[in-house]
């Protein structure tokens, strides 16, 4: 994100591009829940049309209008104050730590407090006034441009699990493991090279490897297919953050297939979601993934399942998982 500014007749100006849940870049992408939502369209038998987001009870036809979803920035910048002395706040709207790396890409005349580039970590959903910028010497015209990256996370964190991760379906189900650490396919990057894709099929439960509070969801995306930049951010998901600091992916999620809520804490082994192939997909799976925010980098960590028998075990592809 880029804003510009100069004083004397202050403008600016917000751009920038949004990344997926799976994507490294300036932004974090969700879809807006606040607003999206099912419509029900159906006419009783008076003749009256009604317009509603909860399934009716009826025989009449109903018409189901499925929400337009489009992704969401996770850091909102905005400027308060007069234009020849603006200040401007940077609000996290994720119920977990969002880190923010301010710097200036070119100043003139500018004096910042504190001194740039810096990064700062915004608590949950929290709005703070993080940098001050005004001119040098206040008799001379000034300007600048500064740049924001936002990252999911705290950084410095280290993956330490009380135990090896639960298979994220219900107990008694068994799913195989289609692509697993640096699958050729999409899990090449260093956010998703260890992740996992769980062959199952639509609608099927998902639950929570690990306790965690829901950081993050989306849930209103319903297309996929191959083209990553045009499906890239298109996936319904749920990031949990666990007590350490790491983050749990679990996406593809179904269209309206989100359980649970930002900030719910959720319990190891809880029904969450229901699986589904949105977003950059070839064919209904699950994508499971541990990350970490390693110095403004989002990176995927390798992690161990529980087996059947209560043994740790590093997923491979084609391992057939069992959740007891």
């Amino acid at each position: 994100m880029l804003i510009f500014g100069k004083g004397s007749g202050f403008r600016f100006r917000v751009s920038g591009e949004l990344a997926a849940w799976l994507l490294l870049g300036v932004l974090v992408g969700v879809s807006g829940g606040a607003v999206a939502q099912t419509i029900y369209i159906w006419t009783d038998e008076d003749g009256v049309t009604h317009f509603t987001d909860r399934a009716p009870q009826t025989d009449r036809e109903v018409t189901i209008q499925k929400a337009i979803a489009e992704p969401e920035s996770a850091l909102v910048v905005r400027q308060t104050g007069p234009d020849d002395a603006p200040v401007w706040w940077f609000r996290n709207r994720l119920s977990g730590p969002l880190a923010v790396r301010v710097s200036l890409a070119e100043a003139d005349n500018v004096l910042t407090e504190p001194e740039l580039p810096r990064v700062f970590v915004l608590p949950p959903d929290s709005e703070r006034e993080l940098v001050t910028i005004g001119p040098l010497d206040r008799h001379k015209s000034w300007r600048y441009r500064f740049q924001t990256e936002a990252v999911v996370g705290s950084t410095g964190v280290t993956h330490r699990p009380e135990q090896p991760y639960r298979p994220p379906f219900a107990s008694g189900a068994e799913f195989t493991i289609g692509q697993a650490w640096g699958g050729e396919f999409s899990h090449t990057e260093p956010h998703s090279y260890h992740a996992v894709d769980i062959a199952m099929p639509i609608g099927t439960p998902v639950h929570a490897a690990r306790a965690g509070v829901v950081m993050d969801s989306a849930r209103w995306f319903h297309r996929s297919g191959e083209d990553r930049e045009r499906y890239g951010a298109r996936a319904n998901f749920i990031r949990i953050l666990h007590d350490d600091g790491t983050m749990a992916v679990y996406a593809h999620l179904d269209y309206a297939g989100v359980r649970v809520h930002p900030g719910e804490r959720v319990a190891r082994g809880q029904y969450i979601g229901r699986s589904g192939n949105t977003g950059f997909s070839s064919g209904p799976h699950l994508h499971f993934v541990i990350q970490k925010n390693r110095d403004m980098q989002l990176v995927s960590v390798p992690f161990e399942f529980e087996d059947a028998q209560g043994r740790a075990v590093t997923p491979r592809e084609r391992l057939r998982l069992r959740a007891e």
